[in-house]
C-alpha cells in the first residue's frame, strides 16, 4: 500500500484515517490514537466510587477457576449487593477486578475488545502468557489514576490451550498497580478480603482437586473473607444473591449456575451451624 494515500489533502479524516494507517495490532493503541476520549478517565467516577472486592482463583485437574464475591461499597455504605467482578476475557481465560468498580468495569470491557481486535488483525489468539501481559500494559496505562487512588488490580487466569496436559495447562496471574505481572502458583486472591480468603484457601486447596472440590473451596474462602471484611458481601439466600464462580477448562469458559451455588452454600452453612467458630 502507498502511504501517500494518507497523507495531503484528499486523505480521509477522523477515525477512518486511524483505522486505514499502518500500526499494531493493539486495540488500545489504536483507540488511543484515534478517540482517546472512549478510554476510561477520572470523569467515570467521584470521590466516593464503588471499590469491589474480593476475588480468589485456584488451579484444579481440569483447568482453573475463579470466584468473586457480589459486594460493592462506597465508604462504609453497601453501594451495590449483586455487582459482578468475574468476567470471560475470551473462550479459554478469565478476569476479576478489585479496585474502583467503575474503571475496573470498563477496563474489563477493553480488554476483551483488546484480545478480539488482536485475533481478527493477526489471525491468531495470543498466548496465554501474551494476553497476560497486555493486560500488565493497560494496567501500567492507568498509573496515572492508580496515583490518585483511583486503582484497578486485576486477578487474571487461564486455560492454557498450548500445553499438552490439561492438569498442568491452569494459570492463574497477579498484577500490582503499575502493570507488574506475577505469575502464581496453585492459587492466589485479590482485594480487601483477600488477607482472609487466602489463607482460607491454603487450608483447603490440594492438588488434583476435582471441579465441585475447587467450586466448593473459593466459595468457602469467600464466605470465610465476609465473616471478617465488611467490604466482602457473603451469599444472601433471602435475595439469592451468590458469588460468580467461573471455570476456565480445555472445553472453554463456563459459569457455575446459582442453582447449584445453592447447594453449595447450604452445605457450607450447615456445616458452619454445628461447628460455628470454625
Amino acid at each position: 500500500m502507498n502511504n501517500e494515500r494518507f497523507s495531503g489533502a484528499g486523505a480521509p479524516s477522523g477515525v477512518l484515517r486511524h483505522a486505514m494507517s499502518f500500526g499494531s495490532s493493539s486495540f488500545t493503541e489504536f483507540l488511543n490514537a484515534a478517540s482517546p476520549d472512549l478510554l476510561p478517565k477520572p470523569h467515570l467516577v467521584t470521590d466516593l466510587a464503588p471499590h469491589a472486592t474480593t476475588i480468589v482463583a485456584a488451579i484444579y485437574a481440569e483447568g482453573v477457576v475463579m470466584a468473586g464475591d457480589r459486594r460493592a461499597t462506597m465508604g462504609n455504605q453497601i453501594a451495590q449487593r449483586d455487582i459482578e467482578k468475574v468476567f470471560a476475557a475470551d473462550d479459554y481465560t478469565l478476569i476479576g477486578t478489585a479496585g474502583t468498580a467503575g474503571i475496573g468495569i470498563e477496563v474489563v470491557r477493553l480488554y476483551q475488545v483488546e484480545l478480539e481486535h488482536y485475533e481478527k488483525i493477526e489471525g491468531t489468539q495470543l498466548t496465554l502468557d501474551g494476553k497476560a501481559n497486555r493486560l500488565a500494559t493497560m494496567i501500567r496505562g492507568n498509573l496515572g489514576l492508580a496515583m490518585q487512588g483511583l486503582a484497578v488490580v486485576p486477578l487474571f487466569a487461564g486455560f492454557d490451550t498450548a500445553v499438552t496436559d490439561p492438569t498442568k495447562a491452569g494459570k492463574i496471574f497477579s498484577f500490582d498497580a503499575a502493570g507488574g505481572i506475577y505469575p502464581e502458583r496453585y492459587y492466589d486472591s485479590d482485594g480487601s478480603g483477600s488477607v482472609f480468603a487466602k489463607p482460607s484457601l491454603k487450608k483447603r486447596w490440594r492438588p488434583g482437586m476435582t471441579a465441585d472440590e475447587v467450586v466448593r473451596a473459593t466459595v468457602e474462602a469467600l464466605y470465610d473473607a465476609a465473616d471478617d471484611d465488611s467490604a466482602t458481601g457473603g451469599p444472601d439466600l433471602v435475595r439469592q444473591i451468590f458469588p460468580v464462580v467461573m471455570l476456565a477448562t480445555a472445553e472453554g469458559t463456563v459459569r457455575v449456575p446459582d442453582s447449584d451455588l445453592d447447594t453449595v452454600v447450604r452445605s457450607i452453612i450447615d456445616e458452619r451451624r454445628d461447628q460455628p467458630g470454625a
